[in-house]
């Protein structure tokens, strides 16, 4: 979903649709996505906005260009979505876990023993 009044960036939002998309399954490995155009009327947006989205997921190596035809999905696509979510929410969270620890004042080893309990709890490991 796109939301023209959230806090990120409507390119980013577009990208993170198209993303969703392609996990989904809507779009397969060497799938045509929709060109800039079709996405600025989609979603009624300036289709340099659109571009910046799609040009951020060619970056990101999720697409590739065929010179005139538009953007295609890549091969890896999923696993390349997948992989860079993952790393992302995790150093997202585990940062904001040691902020918080050390504005609390917990100690390396109070905090890693923490994780290690939660770790095996959801492993349903005994700590």
């Amino acid at each position: 979903m796109v939301e023209m009044e959230g806090s990120k960036p409507i390119y980013t939002q577009i990208a993170e649709w198209l993303e969703n998309q392609i996990l989904n399954g809507h779009f397969q490995p060497h799938d045509k996505v929709h060109s800039q155009y079709t996405l600025a009327d989609m979603f009624n947006i300036n289709p340099a906005t659109a571009a910046k989205g799609l040009n951020m997921l060619y970056d990101e190596q999720v697409l590739y260009n065929k010179r005139g035809l538009g953007k295609f999905v890549t091969d890896d696509a999923v696993s390349t979505i997948r992989e860079k979510r993952k790393n992302d929410t995790l150093t997202r969270m585990l940062r904001d876990v040691v902020t918080e620890a050390t504005h609390l004042r917990i100690d390396d080893e109070e905090l890693m023993d923490m994780l290690k309990h939660m770790i095996d709890e959801q492993r349903g490991e005994k700590a």
